[in-house]
C-alpha cells in the first residue's frame, strides 16, 4: 500500500484509538510486559499513547509515529505524566539514530503495519544499547490451523480497512534478525505474544 494511503487510514482512525476502552486482557499485557520498561525509552509507532499509564515512573520517552492525528491525541493523553516524552511525527522505517541510542525500545501492535519489518529490526538492534532490550507485543499468524485459514482469508480486507497484516510471523522474524529472544508468551491460539529481546552482543 502507499504510505500516503496508509497513513491516511491511521489518521481516520485516531479519535477511535483515543475513545475505545481495550479489555482487561489487554491491559494486562501491556502491564505486564511495560514494566520492564527503564532509562531512556524509544517507543515505535505510538499511536494514541495506549501504553502511557504502563511505563514506570522514572522513563525518559521518545514516541514516533507517522500520524500527525495520532500524535495529536498521544500529546493530549501525555500531559499529567509523571515522567516526559518527546514527540516525533515521522515514518519509523525512514527514521534513524545514532547507534545504541536507547536503553529501552518499545512496539506494541506496530509490526503488522510495516512495509519492511525485517529492516525496521535491524535499525532497532542498532538503536538499542548492547545491555538494553525491546520488549514487543504483537500479533500475526496462529498456530491453529482453523483460526489460521480465516485470517488468511480475511488479511487482505483487513489490510485495505486498517491497514494491518493479521498473517505475519513476528517470531520468526525476530529469529532470523540481529535481535535474541529471552522470553515469549503467547495468547488467543498463539496470535499474541508478547516478546522480551535484547541485541546479539
Amino acid at each position: 500500500m502507499e504510505k500516503q494511503k496508509l497513513i491516511r487510514i491511521f489518521d481516520k482512525q485516531a479519535t477511535q484509538y483515543e475513545i475505545k476502552r481495550e479489555g482487561s486482557k489487554l491491559k494486562h499485557w501491556r502491564q505486564h510486559l511495560l514494566q520492564h520498561a527503564k532509562g531512556e525509552v524509544l517507543e515505535l509507532a505510538v499511536g494514541a499513547g495506549a501504553n502511557f499509564p504502563f511505563y514506570p515512573s522514572n522513563v525518559k520517552v521518545t514516541a514516533a509515529d507517522f500520524s500527525e492525528a495520532m500524535l495529536e491525541k498521544a500529546t493530549r493523553s501525555a500531559k499529567h505524566l509523571p515522567y516526559y516524552v518527546d514527540f516525533l511525527c515521522s515514518d519509523i522505517e525512514e527514521m534513524d539514530f545514532p547507534d545504541q541510542s536507547f536503553d529501552t525500545i518499545v512496539s506494541t501492535l506496530s509490526f503488522c503495519s510495516y512495509d519492511h519489518p525485517a529492516m525496521l529490526l535491524d535499525k532497532v538492534n542498532r538503536w538499542c544499547r548492547r545491555n538494553g532490550q525491546v520488549l514487543f507485543m504483537e500479533h500475526g499468524i496462529s498456530s491453529n490451523l482453523a483460526f489460521s485459514a480465516v485470517q488468511k482469508t480475511l488479511n487482505p480486507l483487513l489490510y485495505r480497512v486498517y491497514g494491518c497484516h493479521h498473517t505475519r510471523d513476528i517470531i520468526r522474524l525476530i529469529r532470523k534478525s540481529d535481535l535474541k529472544i529471552n522470553k515469549v508468551e503467547s495468547y488467543w491460539l498463539n496470535s499474541v505474544h508478547l516478546i522480551w529481546a535484547s541485541p546479539k552482543t
